[in-house]
């Protein structure tokens, strides 16, 4: 009876529950000058991982505050992805928690498609980020039991923290030796929207990850004439260990084999056999499908695929049509970048070769060093 008691006092000053027992949404947050205290979770990120998290703690009825540094959620996806994207996995593989995609989209949606879900996500479960809101510092409070997080000129105190910034929160942007001598653009592709206005122009897209030889497609379907670099050399390798990055040659695979979808393919076989014969199998298919990506300049890394996965996080590559366009040389394949010249590149094996722009396809990282001071009680998605 006394600890029934207890448990009942403690629920009379909890702000979850009514006078009743219910658990019930309350106003999440209390402004005190510059100061807000929120009473529930904290979930910096407005992109897929963030709402998911807001929509499966509502549907718990615990009230949170999502902070998005952007004006919209899926801020990555609406600013910073070219047109063509689509999702790389089938839809059911990326479907948030509680909402599937409508039936009538297709098994990859497009980038329109994808953001048209996210807001429409957002609107279901009453998700109201609190937008151009960017987190500069975070940290733990042992004295007051509460996460310190400021948000320009303004402090909110929580204390549940759900990092959901993921990893590609910040572009990628490595140093060329004579960078400042090349006359023409130089864009990362969070820039780059369309290869139409590139239309007849010799363009150097360096990285061979899904964003590089999705562009270099694209550029050829809009006339311009693609090239792209193979960053595997020790010179390139150097270049970016300034970014704590590791850029290695990737394994390209069908994006479908057996007419399901490899991904899909690769998570079945999973339930049956180690990770290294999967890599196997992954191979033999790749390999009758594909051919030798390494006469073509594209080596393969001596890990399988799904191990070098699950060791570096590196992701295969899944071919849409580029290896076909780099079979019919309509793009081009070259090593690492030596250096940059005027109006064009040199590169490690020797060759020189004239560009009216570089395209950067390096990637992002994340932002969360950078800002989260401690890690204890945070949630990182």
């Amino acid at each position: 009876m006394k600890r029934w008691r207890e448990a009942e006092c403690k629920r009379v000053h909890d702000p979850f529950y009514a006078g009743d027992g219910r658990k019930v949404a309350v106003n999440p947050v209390e402004i005190d000058g510059k100061c807000i205290r929120v009473l529930g979770p904290i979930i910096v990120g407005g992109g897929p991982s963030g709402l998911a998290v807001a929509a499966c703690l509502k549907k718990k009825g615990i009230p949170c505050v999502v902070l998005e540094r952007a004006n919209c959620v899926a801020s990555l996806w609406q600013l910073k992805a070219y047109d063509r994207l689509r999702l790389h996995l089938p839809k059911k593989f990326c479907q948030l928690p509680l909402m599937p995609f409508p039936s009538w989209f297709p098994t990859y949606p497009t980038k329109q498609q994808f953001v048209a879900y996210l807001e429409a996500y957002a609107r279901e479960f009453g998700i109201r980020p609190r937008f151009d809101e960017a987190v500069v510092a975070a940290e733990y409070d042992a004295v007051v039991g509460f996460w310190r997080v400021e948000e320009g000129g303004r402090e909110y105190m929580c204390r549940w923290l759900v990092v959901a910034t993921g990893e590609n929160a910040e572009a990628v942007v490595p140093g060329f030796d004579g960078a400042g001598d090349f006359k023409r653009p130089i864009l990362h592709t969070s820039l780059y929207k369309s290869g139409d206005a590139f239309r007849g122009k010799r363009v150097l897209v360096v990285g061979c990850g899904n964003s590089g030889m999705e562009v270099c497609l694209d550029l050829c379907h809009h006339g311009a004439h693609p090239t792209i670099v193979v960053r595997d050399s020790v010179s390139f390798v150097i270049h970016l260990c300034a970014c704590n990055l590791r850029r290695l040659q990737v394994h390209i695979l069908p994006r479908e084999m057996l007419c399901r979808s490899t991904f899909g393919l690769s998570m079945w076989l999973l339930r049956w056999l180690p990770v290294r014969a999967v890599d196997r199998l992954l191979l033999l298919a790749a390999r009758l499908l594909l051919g030798d990506t390494a006469k073509l300049g594209l080596p393969r890394p001596q890990l399988g695929p799904l191990e070098l996965k699950l060791r570096s996080g590196k992701t295969p590559v899944l071919d849409v049509g580029t290896l076909e366009k780099i079979k019919s040389g309509a793009i081009k394949v070259r090593p690492a970048i030596k250096k940059l010249m005027e109006h064009g590149a040199e590169f490690t094996d020797g060759r020189s070769e004239g560009f009216d722009a570089v395209v950067l396809a390096t990637g992002y990282k994340s932002n969360v060093p950078y800002w989260l001071k401690r890690n204890r009680c945070m949630l990182s998605l």
